[in-house]
């Protein structure tokens, strides 16, 4: 199978942060260490506390950790699985009024472990910025930069991942894998979680977030929509990071769907700024602002009509295109002739750095590594995932052992590719009975979420060197929403010079920040932060 053909099926993995492949049964159950039987699956809630303390902005907060999992149910009353998460709370805050955020990262198939420890828990592994971190050990640290000064945190991992597991027949559940594995039944899964915990913790009345990164934001866009449509549950924010709506802008396998030029042109931009970034332009400009409006008005105007030409475009004309693209994007004219001025992200990463024998990294093309084969056509491996993969698996494992107690010797599934190649991308949008579209497209079920709540507020986070979700991919479909027009100034935008985990680079979190804790104060009703 080609290599752009796996990687559609792993599209938009936040991190592959795998410490074992297969969906198997725990070892043991929480905090205990003796081994269970195969069938041992936890098939009744179970909840470990502690207390901690972090100082954010100049200010200590003390905070309780709840290590829990909350078993979801059918309409009959049959537990379907039990959904592992890890909530924070600032003591002395008042539980009715205080802001509460929900946090997951993508995959499919995608445990919360990068949001939880790389970005806004109160601790986070500390990782080297655009280079491989070395081998353990590795450092935990306190978090200056948590979420922790403007809301409560709740970190949840996805059915399948993290602690969460399918409570199937021989558990006494009536779970399966497609109850969960698809756009529709993880939005389910995911709203189901959100209101019982709610009552739980008795938070019906706090302003309520979602932050999701990567396949985290479609499934933002669908949860949303659930919890108003179904639940009637106004949120008051939702936090976009490294966006994916529509599945038909994705640069990672737009040759698989000809015809489709877009994703060509929303892409360009990124492969002008990595490109920017590594020093390969002939004429550098000394920063990305305004040359990258430059090129982003050359990649929708005679690029994106060029494309669109087809078989009809000229030969002169189509040598003019290569010339152009080859000035923005530091690929061979004569590569990108043979590319038919279409290159897709896998080889774009496999070709840019391909005379330094590198390969750059997809997540974040900051980063690069040694290329595996040079006479492959696709990059084969991700250089960011390998140069952060092992310090987030061993981080987290330790840190939920040792400091949450929570886990024994239970496997935490950080990425689950199995989840991955049995998940169902069809979606029925709102207002339809059956799925409409071939390629996931969530931009009806967020249009629907801010129509029908007109105070709902997003702010979208992207970095100009992820070339698994392009920034100005994103900033496209935000403004193609099917709303009234004046809802758009709803939605705010922040760009960052990093890649898809924005987090990464150190110079971003401290801003990545600051623009999350002004979003969620801004509308969050006036609520004090500390209430």
């Amino acid at each position: 199978m080609p290599v752009f053909r796996i990687r559609s099926l792993t599209l938009l993995l936040t991190v592959a942060l795998s410490s074992g492949t297969a969906l198997a049964a725990p070892a043991a159950k929480p905090g205990a260490s003796k081994p269970a039987s195969p069938g041992d699956y936890w098939a009744t809630p179970h909840s470990v506390t502690t207390q901690g303390q972090v100082t954010v902005g100049g200010k200590r907060i003390r905070y309780t950790a709840d290590a829990a999992t909350l078993i979801l149910r059918d309409k009959k009353g049959k537990p379907t699985g039990e959904m592992f998460y890890v909530a924070y709370f600032k003591k002395g805050g008042d539980p009715s009024h205080r802001p509460i955020a929900f946090l997951y990262n993508g995959g499919p198939g995608g445990s919360s472990a990068p949001l939880h420890i790389g970005a806004f828990g109160p601790m986070r592994v500390v990782t080297e910025s655009h280079t491989h971190t070395p081998p353990a050990p590795y450092r935990l640290v306190a978090n200056p930069y948590s979420l922790l000064d403007v809301s409560d945190l709740v970190f949840v991992d996805a059915m399948g991942t993290g602690f969460s597991r399918i409570l199937g027949k021989d558990d006494g559940g009536a779970g399966t894998p497609k109850g969960f594995y698809g756009v529709d039944p993880d939005a389910k899964a995911f709203a189901q979680f959100i209101s019982q915990f709610l009552s739980r913790y008795g938070r019906w009345n706090s302003p309520k977030y979602l932050i999701g990164e990567s396949y985290g934001t479609t499934r933002s866009a669908a949860v949303a929509n659930v919890l108003e449509q179904n639940d009637n549950i106004d949120l008051n924010g939702i936090v976009l990071l490294s966006t994916i709506l529509n599945f038909d802008t994705s640069i990672d396998s737009a040759s698989l769907n000809p015809g489709i030029n877009l994703p060509y042109a929303l892409a360009l931009p990124t492969y002008a700024a990595v490109a920017w970034y590594h020093k390969l332009l002939p004429q550098r400009p000394p920063g990305l602002h305004p040359w990258l409006d430059q090129v982003q008005a050359w990649a929708m105007g005679p690029y994106l009509q060029a494309l669109n030409e087809g078989s009809t475009l000229s030969q002169s004309r189509k040598q003019s295109i290569a010339a152009q693209m080859a000035r923005y994007t530091g690929l061979p004219e004569s590569y990108i002739l043979k590319a038919d001025l279409r290159v897709v992200g896998p080889q774009f990463e496999q070709e840019l750095l391909l005379p330094r024998d590198e390969t750059t990294g997809r997540l974040d093309a900051r980063f690069s590594g040694p290329t595996m084969d040079p006479l492959a056509e696709y990059a084969e491996y991700d250089p960011q995932i390998a140069a952060i993969g092992s310090a987030y698996t061993s981080a987290l494992n330790d840190y939920i052992r040792t400091t949450l107690h929570f886990g024994g010797d239970h496997h935490y599934e950080f990425l689950s590719l199995s989840i991955n190649s049995q998940w169902s991308f069809l979606h029925t949008p709102p207002g339809q009975s059956s799925p409409t579209y071939t390629s996931t497209n969530v931009l009806p079920d967020l249009a629907a979420a801010m129509t029908v709540n007109p105070d709902l507020k997003v702010l979208v986070n992207c970095g100009y060197f992820d070339l698994a979700t392009p920034y100005y991919a994103a900033e496209y479909q935000m403004q193609q929403l099917p709303m009234a027009a004046k809802l758009q100034k709803n939605i705010e935008y922040r760009f960052y010079h990093t890649g898809h985990m924005i987090y990464v680079a150190p110079q971003a979190l401290p801003q990545l920040h600051h623009n999350i804790a002004q979003f969620i104060r801004a509308s969050s009703g006036g609520t004090p932060a500390g209430g």
